[in-house]
């Protein structure tokens, strides 16, 4: 407790404060104490490194940090303004042990101290493990890591695009290993892997891969982000919320190969494909291309091989057959026979037939003598003579002589008035001559006519009229 005067503990109190002899001071202002306060503290306490699990952090919209460090016991509140809190190489959560560097100072609207954290490191490794672990459990619930995200690499990439640093020997290795396998266009996106704004930059490398149109020169079919080994410190960059996010948004192909092959970050669980080491990452973006040509070659004789084996299983078949097959002479000797027999037959059969002949011609000469084939013509000729009388007697022409007339149409012998009516062109066959005449549509009666003179021909009469 503070020593007091010994002027106030004599006097009694009054309604009304009252200056004291000798007194020179006068009373102080709230705000000239919170200042008196504000000064002892930053004078005194200019510099401290605080240890302690960071709670109730927030980020205002002017982009300044609030948070509060506490232990088992204690309590204290901090801020980060926003220049610092934008450098900050991890995200603060709820939770992280933190040492953060800054000084102690007093905040007179509330009556509270507070520290103004200008750094803010994670507490050990053990910390960043598990801030890792916190991240890594927080994407996954967003399904950043689903397997069924995952998308086949291209067997035959034609442009590689490699996010790395451009003067390291991961860059080095891959474009040696590429050489060595299958030469093929590669496109560097130079970045920082480490250090304050590593992440930005990486993640910036794989969405501008990501953004090239379809069709674009320079737009890789395979993305490889890669860096050498180290601690977890040195890759943690690949483990920021924006590289992660970066690569499993990315439209093309991703390769991650981040460290050794001990070595995992958060960016191997969003790529498509995770190599130990980045010279592992180039083996598996490219077929060897001996190894490929060999497999061409072999496919090739395959093909040959698939081409010919029908013509040589058919040549096989047809020899098995040929073999079963009897001989030409084998297939023609009972034919031969059956010729040799049936020539056989032929001759005799000619022998007897003439035999036969000649005993039925023997037999037949006693009727072939002259008087019986004089007979034989005689009545063949009175048969002929019969037929030619029939044939005269007969011939619708002979009736001519008598002073008939045959009408004769386009179809034949006209034998119907109407049928001739409907004729063009009739043609009237006489005794002496034919005489072509034209139907009339009606007939009229007959007239008769005085005698003619003697010594004129007589006028034939049309017929219809």
């Amino acid at each position: 407790m503070a020593d007091v005067p010994q002027d106030y503990e004599d006097e009694d109190e009054g309604l009304v404060a009252k200056g004291r002899a000798g007194d020179n001071a006068e009373p102080l202002s709230i705000s000239e104490i919170s200042q008196m306060l504000k000064r002892t503290v930053e004078d005194r306490f200019g510099f401290v490194r605080l240890r302690g699990e960071l709670s109730g952090v927030k980020r205002a919209a002017s982009g300044h940090l609030y948070c509060a460090l506490k232990d088992d016991k204690a309590v204290i509140d901090g801020v980060m303004w926003r220049g610092s809190a934008e450098r900050l190489p991890f995200r603060p959560e709820d939770g992280l042990e933190v040492v953060a560097s800054g000084k102690l100072t007093t905040y007179p609207g509330r009556s509270k101290y507070q520290i103004v954290i200008d750094r803010m490191e994670l507490a050990g490794e053990g910390a960043l493990l598990a801030l890792l672990e916190k991240t890594r459990a927080r994407l996954a619930a967003e399904g950043l890591f689903d397997e069924r995200r995952k998308r086949a690499l291209p067997f035959l990439p034609r442009t590689i695009g490699v996010v790395t640093s451009p003067t390291g020997a991961v860059i080095r290795d891959i474009l040696h290993r590429l050489a060595d396998r299958f030469p093929t266009r590669v496109i560097v996106w130079p970045v920082l892997v480490q250090g304050q704004g590593a992440a930005e930059q990486v993640a910036a490398a794989v969405r501008g891969f990501s953004a090239m149109p379809e069709g674009h020169p320079d737009r890789p079919d395979l993305v490889i982000v890669a860096r050498g080994g180290g601690s977890i410190e040195d890759l943690w960059s690949f483990n920021e919320e924006v590289v992660v996010r970066a690569i499993a948004e990315c439209s093309i192909p991703t390769i991650s190969a981040v460290g050794h092959e001990t070595d995992t970050t958060l960016a191997d669980y969003a790529a498509d494909r995770r190599a130990p080491t980045p010279t592992a990452a180039a083996e598996m973006a490219v077929p060897v291309r001996a190894e490929l040509a060999a497999t061409l070659k072999d496919f090739g004789a395959r093909k040959e091989r698939a081409i010919l084996r029908p013509v040589q299983l058919g040549r096989e078949r047809l020899e098995a057959r040929v073999q079963r097959l009897p001989r030409p002479e084998a297939l023609l000797q009972p034919q031969a026979q059956r010729l040799d027999d049936l020539v056989g037959r032929l001759g005799n059969g000619l022998r007897e037939r003439a035999n036969r002949a000649r005993e039925r011609l023997q037999s037949d000469r006693a009727r072939l003598n002259a008087p019986l084939l004089r007979a034989r013509i005689e009545r063949a000729q009175d048969r002929l003579s019969a037929v030619a009388r029939l044939m005269i007697s007969l011939d619708p022409d002979n009736v001519l002589q008598r002073g008939y007339v045959r009408v004769v149409g386009s179809g034949g012998t006209v034998t119907d008035k109407a049928v001739a009516a409907k004729e063009a062109l009739l043609t009237l066959k006489f005794r002496d001559g034919d005489l072509a005449v034209t139907p009339s549509a009606s007939a009229s009666p007959p007239v008769r006519r005085k005698p003619a003179p003697q010594g004129t021909p007589p006028k034939q009469d049309d017929l219809f009229g």
